[in-house]
């Protein structure tokens, strides 16, 4: 069965709630390299995107189009900006369509990060989210079984994280803690894992 606005709407409220359970692990994360309030970022974005779940109509371009504009009506943080920028990708990507193929989910993926790679002027190996997205996007590429796209989502996401746990911070505010932020998680690979995580 492809994605459809029922699939769509569960997704995302399991995502939102899961975020209240670990909003304190991600601001102390963000605290160690940044300002310390991705948890907080995440948990707003996650409660007005759940305000407009049951508003959502069948088409799921207008859908991710209404929750990424819920997302930035709450979060003026850059990583809000570009969860948002992702959403939109996806959103244009699925434009008048009331069902995706699962087999769609890693050219989505691909979307996302190419949009926020483009407005967070970062790169591959910079030590951000976008490291652990391509990895997703490359990972699930040919797979349609939902079950094993989040499988493999989650597995390349966590090795990637292992990866690059001891490099340096390349860019944004961590960048300033230099070698200090080695031996250290970047708070938005793991936003990005615990999104993984909250679908299953």
């Amino acid at each position: 069965m492809p994605l459809t606005r029922d699939g769509l709407i569960a997704g995302l409220s399991a995502v939102a709630d899961h975020m209240e359970t670990v909003a304190d692990v991600l601001n102390t994360l963000d605290g160690q390299l940044g300002d310390g309030d991705l948890g907080v970022t995440m948990v707003r974005g996650g409660r007005e995107v759940k305000t407009v779940l049951a508003d959502l109509p069948p088409e799921i371009g207008e859908s991710l189009m209404k929750v990424a504009q819920a997302f930035t009506r709450v979060s003026g943080s850059s990583y809000g900006t570009l969860v948002a920028t992702g959403l939109m990708s996806a959103a244009k990507a699925t434009r008048g369509r009331t069902e995706v193929p699962w087999s769609e989910v890693s050219g989505l993926l691909n979307g996302a990060f190419e949009t926020m790679k483009a407005r967070g002027k970062a790169e591959l190996g910079n030590k951000t989210v976008l490291d652990t997205l391509d990895a997703a996007a490359k990972a699930t590429n040919g797979l349609d079984d939902p079950r094993a796209i989040l499988a493999a989502a989650r597995k390349a996401v966590a090795e990637t994280m292992d990866r690059m746990r001891q490099t340096p911070a390349q860019i944004g505010r961590a960048r300033i803690f230099a070698d200090k932020s080695i031996g250290l998680d970047d708070p938005g690979m793991v936003a990005f894992a615990e999104m993984l995580k909250g679908l299953g």
